[in-house]
């Protein structure tokens, strides 16, 4: 056993000897102790590597990913932490903890396996919940990519202003770092950008959609310009163009030119459980992880007006409430066909939370319940097939965009690549929103 594995363990020996009300006063002390321990314990390994830490609501994981890509094209060896995986250098382990930052030492000890592999840079993929536990604490950054924010997480954080001022610490630990130059990037197109962008720092860019002008999107991947060079993406919708930018910019501050860097994006050609594509031969499958209202209705809108077979949940137990009816909402007014099912209850009665976004849905003869989750995709893509086995009076004209605009698609979204449904008692399901679906796809198949 190694040394931080014994401290851990009288750690875990010592909070439950604690009575419960005192060790929530004395939370923030206590993660704070805890942050500052496992750095003295792998030695401040941060002072020792460049890193470029990545949070938002949305686009977090994506981002992550393409900053990676581009630093690899650019000749760098890297480490990677996120919501995906972790990887060091050409080693890459998927990430099972159902957290993006893992406590317990995790991230400084990370840090140190990512310095003594010689890595030269860490892409971090960082969440206002490891805030919480002070998580990002003696991290010695050298650039800070913010995507978006929304609201989310506010049961949690007590309040959006809460759930902002969290997101803000991590921008915050940019501007007290000892490195230079400390590098700074901000979606300026969301509200709350400019926030991010007055944080101090040596070298800034804000980014905008206007970035990529001229450019074109559809589900099929984008093409657009920057700094004069022109580029494309297989990833598909205008939120994934956003994330590009904010890597692109990234890039340029960093001093890698944008031919490098094109190459770069050009190599994410996916990322999983992120608007990830299963091409059928007379329909598709999208798995997203999309769970706010805002990201619900970009992977909707990318899919244009193709016939929408949707299976979500999108809302977990004992969170975010406010957004159940809504998340219905939207629902109602992009999908041709909608399945309800069960998500990550947590303590919750999984049937409640279904009938709060059910609530949303006006259309009630669009709408199908069906709580067992591989029985609500699968009853999805046997709709997707049974429309195509259909004959269609109409036949409309080719739209470019979307190359088979009267063929259906199926989008199954809030897991994304979760590798367990939560259940009440700390009970984990294991799941795979993906092998479901492949696993359909296949019985479509043999029964053909």
């Amino acid at each position: 056993m190694s040394p931080s594995e014994v401290l851990e363990k009288i750690l875990r020996v010592g909070k439950k000897l604690i009575p419960r009300k005192l060790f929530e006063w004395l939370q923030p002390i206590y993660h704070w102790k805890l942050a500052l321990i496992g750095a003295i314990l792998y030695g401040f390994p941060s002072r020792k590597i460049r890193i470029v830490a990545i949070t938002g609501t949305k686009g977090k994981t994506t981002t992550t990913e393409i900053v990676n890509s581009i630093l690899e094209e650019a000749g760098y060896k890297t480490a990677l932490s996120g919501t995906l995986r972790q990887k060091i250098g050409a080693d890459s382990r998927p990430n099972l903890y159902k957290m993006t930052t893992p406590g317990r030492f995790f991230l400084q000890r990370f840090l140190r396996e990512a310095v003594d592999a010689r890595c030269e840079w860490v892409v971090l993929e960082l969440t206002s919940e490891a805030t919480k536990q002070f998580r990002h604490k003696f991290l010695e950054l050298d650039a800070f990519i913010f995507t978006n924010i929304a609201p989310e997480h506010l049961e949690s954080h007590g309040g959006f202003d809460n759930y902002l001022e969290a997101k803000l610490s991590i921008a915050r630990a940019l501007s007290k770092s000892s490195k230079r130059p400390r590098m700074l990037i901000a979606n300026l197109d969301n509200e709350y950008g400019q926030k991010f962008y007055d944080i101090e720092a040596d070298a800034k860019a804000g980014v905008h959609i206007t970035d990529a002008n001229p450019f074109t999107t559809s589900e099929n991947g984008s093409t657009f310009s920057f700094l004069g060079t022109q580029m494309a993406t297989k990833l598909s919708g205008r939120f994934n163009l956003e994330n590009i930018l904010c890597a692109l910019h990234f890039a340029n501050l960093v001093g890698i030119s944008m031919n490098i860097a094109s190459r770069g994006i050009l190599k994410v050609d996916h990322v999983s459980g992120r608007a990830e594509i299963i091409h059928g031969e007379s329909f598709d499958v999208v798995i997203d992880y999309a769970h706010t209202p805002d990201s619900l209705k970009a992977i909707y809108e990318t899919f244009g007006t193709r016939r929408k077979i949707c299976v979500l949940g999108s809302c977990g137990g004992g969170r975010d409430t406010w957004k159940r009816p809504l998340m219905g909402e939207i629902a109602d007014r992009y999908c041709d066909k909608i399945i309800l099912t069960d998500e990550d209850p947590y303590e919750e009665d999984p049937r409640s939370i279904v009938d709060a976004v059910a609530s949303g849905i006006k259309q009630k003869e669009k709408l199908e319940i069906i709580m067992d989750r591989h029985v609500a995709i699968a009853r999805a893509i046997s709709l997707a097939r049974l429309e195509v086995q259909l004959p269609t009076l109409e036949v409309e004209l080719p739209n470019p965009e979307f190359p088979n605009p009267t063929s259906p698609v199926v989008l199954i979204t809030g897991k994304g690549t979760d590798p367990f449904i939560m259940q009440a008692g700390g009970k984990k399901l294991p799941w795979s929103d993906m092998e479901v679906t492949e696993g359909e796809l296949r019985k479509l198949l043999i029964s053909n």
